[in-house]
């Protein structure tokens, strides 16, 4: 009996000593400090915004700056304020030619000030009958005008405040040329619905003839921005702005809603642009996805990036795709998108992805996701705002039940007004993520970016190197 208990308790022994290297390591310092921040806001808060932070890869240029950059724009600028309809306007003339006040005239009502606020942003919005966070969030876009020279101040305000919240790296997306060359030559041109054909159509008109000079300047406006930035921050002087330390690369986002024409010319000379100008990393496609011709045009603009992929060669593309809920659209709309943008569109990496399943098949989906490694940008505080999707109704889970990598980004950060650290509070909050998930995402930041080689190792050894010194600490 002795010699049996003997061996019982030798057993029990080596089975919990087996067991302990997966089950009882013990936390780590870093990962104490990181339990106990859990258990207030503040203290979350606090904790995080100390962290080190990998990329940004979901960020509108237009999107991310504050409306009171806007209004300071605007009284510095000689812009005009429309107060009935609260938006700002670029005057041809004068502002009283145009029946419109003079932004720093009329700015210097406290009053009118607090609604423009409200109007170019989310701040202090309730949803009421009739207009929504969807219907709040994107009719700011139209409320906003500024002076192109300004593409540099808001590069800058973009960058410093990564750089202050020890963010690395910034994918922003911007619209060039589309409205103010493209849209006007091909606006009226009919489409056959063959592609091939159709591109030659494009290619020989107006656009193709205009399309060198067209990347010519997108290029020399990029240029001009990004060292307006560096003078604005200070980046070859003695004393730097943290903006400055921030990568930044670009996506050329098109309009989802335009007529086809538009979209597939502004695909071709996204196509183009990445190829010349190594500032620009990728594709994107936006604009309300619920929106009429949106829904109508998506497997065309699908089929528009397939056909030029396999034309004009590979590019990097990130599609915004199932920014969508039930109810939103009818269920036939839900059933699609993200699996399209995957097999047709090349997607490498898929923007929001909420309504995932809801789509037909969307197990298969989800598996080649997880197998291609094809990445979802979490955008929670948009995906609150504008489909009301939030915590235990958010996909989160079942992406991460399947392996699918994500990361989380801000969107719009100055229309929602919020930052990268009041993101990743939100997810650990909304997810309940352990420091080790929390990391992962930061890094998954930087691994999927579409970056070069180079840049990318550069990236991931100084995030490897701020951890250590974080982690260190505690």
């Amino acid at each position: 009996m002795g010699l049996a208990r003997h061996f019982f308790i030798a057993a029990i022994t080596m089975l919990v000593a087996a067991c302990a290297p997966a089950t009882m390591v013990p936390a780590s310092g870093v990962e104490k400090a990181f339990a106990q921040a859990k258990q207030r806001h503040i203290n979350l808060r606090e904790f995080i915004a100390a962290m080190p932070k990998g990329g940004d890869l979901h960020t509108h240029l237009f999107g991310t700056v504050y409306a009171e950059s806007w209004l300071k724009w605007a009284e510095e600028d000689g812009l005009c304020v429309d107060q009935a309809a609260l938006t700002l306007r670029v005057p041809k003339d004068t502002c009283a030619a145009e029946n419109l006040k003079d932004a720093a005239t009329a700015l210097k009502d406290q009053a009118l000030r607090n609604r423009m606020i409200d109007n170019l942003s989310l701040r202090d919005f309730k949803a009421s009958n009739g207009w929504s966070g969807h219907d709040q969030f994107f009719s700011t876009f139209f409320s906003l005008a500024l002076r192109a020279k300004r593409k540099g101040d808001m590069l800058a305000e973009a960058a410093n405040r990564a750089g202050k919240q020890h963010v690395s790296y910034l994918e922003i997306m911007h619209t060039l040329e589309l409205f103010e060359s493209i849209l006007p030559r091909v606006a009226s041109t009919p489409m056959s619905g063959d592609l091939a054909a159709d591109y030659q159509t494009l290619m020989d008109g107006a656009f193709g003839k205009a399309l060198p000079d067209m990347l010519a300047r997108a290029s020399a406006q990029m240029d001009q921005a990004m060292a307006r930035k560096d003078v604005l921050l200070g980046c070859k002087t003695d004393a730097p702005e943290p903006g400055c330390t921030v990568l930044i690369k670009l996506q050329n986002q098109s309009v989802r809603t335009l007529p086809p024409a538009a979209v597939f010319a502004h695909f071709i000379f996204g196509w183009h642009l990445v190829q010349q100008d190594d500032r620009f990393v990728g594709l994107n496609l936006v604009a309300p996805e619920d929106d009429f011709v949106a829904l109508r045009d998506y497997n065309l603009h699908m089929a528009q990036i397939d056909f030029l992929y396999k034309t004009l060669g590979p590019r990097n593309i990130s599609l915004h795709a199932g920014e969508l809920a039930l109810g939103q659209v009818p269920p036939k709309d839900l059933g699609f998108h993200i699996t399209q943008a995957i097999k047709t569109g090349h997607a490498k990496r898929i923007g929001h992805g909420i309504d995932i399943v809801h789509e037909d098949g969307y197990r298969d989906t989800l598996k080649q996701m997880a197998k291609e490694r094809i990445m979802v940008e979490i955008n929670l505080t948009s995906n609150d705002v504008i489909l009301d999707v939030s915590r235990g109704a958010h996909p989160f889970y079942v992406y991460r039940a399947t392996g699918v990598p994500m990361a989380f980004s801000t969107d719009d950060e100055g229309v929602s007004r919020i930052d990268m650290t009041h993101e990743l509070v939100r997810a650990v909050e909304d997810f309940d993520l352990g420091y080790d998930e929390l990391k992962a995402s930061i890094y998954n930041s930087l691994k999927y970016a579409f970056l070069d080689e180079v840049d990318k190792a550069k990236l991931l050894a100084d995030l490897d190197n701020r951890f250590a010194a974080f982690e260190s600490g505690f």
